[in-house]
């Protein structure tokens, strides 16, 4: 063979020897991330050939999935009181993928999980169509209900907790929005989903706020600075005098530090100074503490740290960086740290729990399409913020504050109720409406059943009736009630 003739063959047989080896590299070792592929439409075709498993509550589905025509998506997902359970579910789309549960359990709700391969086989033998399986959640639909009536058409949201277990009871969020309107991939179906992009309504009603929506927790951060005075030793009698004049200098300011009204807040004791809100109190404390031990007692409770649920929540701050005064300020809620409805939940869940914080979540178990559970979730304790002890006497000022402080609107006949009100200031030199908070919990014969935290962001109240007290105490109030009444049935 000539040179020419034998560059030619061999430049050949390498072309064949690339393609060989591409063809083999796509077939074996590409094959599952090709045949899982989010724009791999025979998957999509798939996901949406056979009814998808349901998202469970009390025993009964919240979501279902019905017929579509013209397409070659068979089936398309349904929701009952979609606006009520988006924050839960999340949403499933033939044209906009999906979230929250419906994105983190598809494999188990198409029925394409691992663990559900005995049963495809056994529907291949006898000639059933492919079932999903079902997501059991934790959630309390009374619960839901008042908390997401109680919102009503304010801007804001609800956590609500087993603080024995750390269930999620409630997970409210309004505005809120119906998945059911894009779960299709008409253009209906996408004018729907348009119009709920933050750029086109400024609610941003698909935004989850009980979970990754952040606020300045105002004065309810007072029970984490409570927390850390006790576990610290600063003081161990909630009802010996503090050392806290009225008026205080912010540290490095001649600025005072200002309490809201004509309130006894001089060398307050704990319970007092709770019950009255009183920010010289707390302010002081939380300088006298200093930042490192309020930050180490803020990070037992669960700040500056994702929550999984199993869907995430934004991490809670309270800032490892900043000066003296923005300590005092921070120790009263009102500086830079933040704080999501489900981490004063948590804060509100602990204090009740006698310290220990369980690690919220909101699935209690996957089942198979023939009912067998083939995934249950544990309880698990994620800290221990504050003794035993301590946390008695935090609920005892907590109690206090709900019997004749300013949380009075929740309190419930014949049950033991604690909380704490906050309003948190928003906006420069707080010149738009302030944030309304409240967090609290209840008692029942075994331990407490329910911890609560509710915000409202926003409502057509006038801004000098805007307060933790009048806005948010009386929903808590309807969600704990609603979780006693369960409770009382079993």
């Amino acid at each position: 063979m000539n040179k020419p003739l034998r560059r030619i063959a061999i430049f050949c047989g390498l072309l064949v020897f690339a393609l060989l080896l591409r063809d083999n590299w796509i077939q074996y070792v590409q094959a599952d991330e090709l045949k899982n592929h989010d724009k791999n439409r025979r998957v999509l075709i798939a996901r949406y050939g056979q009814p998808r498993g349901n998202i469970i509550v009390d025993g009964q589905p919240i979501t279902g999935s019905v017929e579509t025509n013209g397409t070659d998506f068979k089936y398309k997902r349904t929701y009952k009181n979609g606006p009520m359970w988006a924050p839960v579910t999340g949403f499933a789309s033939q044209a906009y993928d999906a979230n929250q549960i419906e994105k983190l359990e598809d494999q188990i709700l198409t029925g394409n999980d691992d663990r559900l391969f005995f049963n495809r086989t056994i529907d291949m033998i006898t000639g059933k169509k492919q079932k999903g399986g079902d997501v059991i959640t934790t959630l309390n639909g009374k619960a839901q209900k008042a908390a997401f009536e109680g919102l009503g058409d304010k801007k804001g949201a609800v956590a609500a907790l087993d603080p024995r277990t750390g269930k999620i009871l409630a997970l409210a969020s309004t505005p809120s929005y119906d998945p059911s309107k894009f779960a299709g991939a008409s253009k209906k179906d996408e004018e729907a989903y348009n119009a709920l992009k933050p750029d086109v309504d400024k609610d941003d009603p698909m935004l989850n706020r009980a979970l990754r929506q952040t606020y300045p927790p105002g004065s309810t951060f007072k029970v984490v600075t409570a927390a850390a005075a006790l576990e610290n030793g600063k003081y161990t009698d909630i009802d010996a005098p503090t050392d806290s004049p009225d008026p205080w200098k912010l540290p490095l300011s001649t600025q005072p530090l200002p309490n809201e009204g004509n309130i006894p807040c001089k060398n307050a004791s704990l319970r007092q100074a709770l019950r009255f809100s009183c920010n010289t109190v707390f302010g002081k404390l939380g300088d006298d503490l200093g930042k490192d031990k309020m930050l180490e007692e803020a990070e037992k409770f669960g700040f500056n740290e994702e929550v999984f649920t199993p869907v995430r929540a934004d991490a809670s701050v309270y800032p490892e960086k900043m000066d003296q005064p923005g300590n005092a300020m921070s120790a009263i809620g009102q500086f830079d740290n933040r704080a999501t409805p489900l981490q004063m939940a948590m804060v509100a869940a602990a204090v009740a729990n006698d310290g220990k914080l369980m690690k919220p979540y909101m699935i209690d178990s996957l089942r198979a399409p023939n009912l067998n559970t083939i995934e249950q979730t544990d309880p698990e304790e994620m800290s221990q913020p504050l003794s035993s002890e301590n946390a008695q006497k935090l609920q005892s000022m907590m109690e206090t504050v709900v019997k004749e402080g300013t949380g009075t609107s929740a309190q419930i006949p014949d049950v033991t109720v604690g909380g704490k009100t906050g309003t948190a200031q928003h906006g420069v030199a707080n010149s738009k409406n302030p944030y309304a908070w409240f967090i609290s919990y209840a008692k029942g014969n075994d331990g407490s059943p329910v911890a609560v935290a509710v915000v409202i962001e926003g409502s057509d109240t006038l801004r000098g009736d805007i307060a933790g007290g009048k806005l948010a105490a009386p929903i808590a109030k309807s969600v704990m009630q609603a979780v006693l009444e369960t409770e009382s049935d079993k």
